[in-house]
This record gives C-alpha cells, sequence and structure tokens, in this order.
C-alpha cells in the first residue's frame, strides 16, 4: 500500500523535487518516524503537534525523536546516521 504525502517548502519558487529512486512500500506495520528538533524555543511543542498529527492520519511503528545539541550548528553525522537507520522519513522543525 502506498500513500502520497505532499510537503510545501516555504520558499519562493518552490523548487521541484529529485526523482525518487525507488517506491517504498508501508510494511504492514507503519511508518518509522524520525523527529529531529532543530533546539530553537518551541520546536519540540510544534514537533510534538505535527507527530499527533501524523499518527492520526497514517499508520506509525515507531518515532524516533532526537535533538541537536545546539541551534546554531548542523546535526552532528551520528545523529544523522542513527535517523538514516531509524527512520523511514524525518520531519526537522525550528520554532521560537
Amino acid at each position: 500500500m502506498y500513500r502520497k504525502i505532499t510537503f510545501v517548502v516555504p520558499e519562493a519558487p518552490a523548487q521541484a523535487a529529485a526523482p525518487l529512486a525507488a517506491q517504498r512500500a508501508l510494511g504492514k506495520h507503519g511508518i518509522r518516524l524520525g523527529i529531529l528538533d532543530n533546539h530553537k524555543g518551541n520546536a519540540d511543542h510544534l514537533l510534538a503537534m505535527i507527530v499527533e498529527g501524523l499518527q492520526g492520519a497514517l499508520p506509525i511503528a515507531s518515532v524516533v525523536s532526537l535533538r541537536k545539541p545546539t541551534a546554531v550548528l548542523a546535526a552532528p553525522a551520528d545523529m544523522l546516521d542513527q535517523l538514516a537507520q531509524e527512520a523511514d522519513c524525518v520531519v526537522s522543525a525550528m520554532a521560537d
């Protein structure tokens, strides 16, 4: 079973997404969701609302939630590697 999710990128003009190399079928247990908190104020609240909404709309098998050590630096490579291994898709957000 495939589900199509459309993401809106708040940039002008919106860039076309790169073509997928392969479609992933949802396992019968659902999506492994990754969350990357950028360490800004209220990002955790925003991400919690997003997770709650996705859990109501899609079968979520697991959620791995990680928080960057600081908002000003990129996420460490080991954190990105963990998300790549433990999640089928990742949501990252920033807020203030």
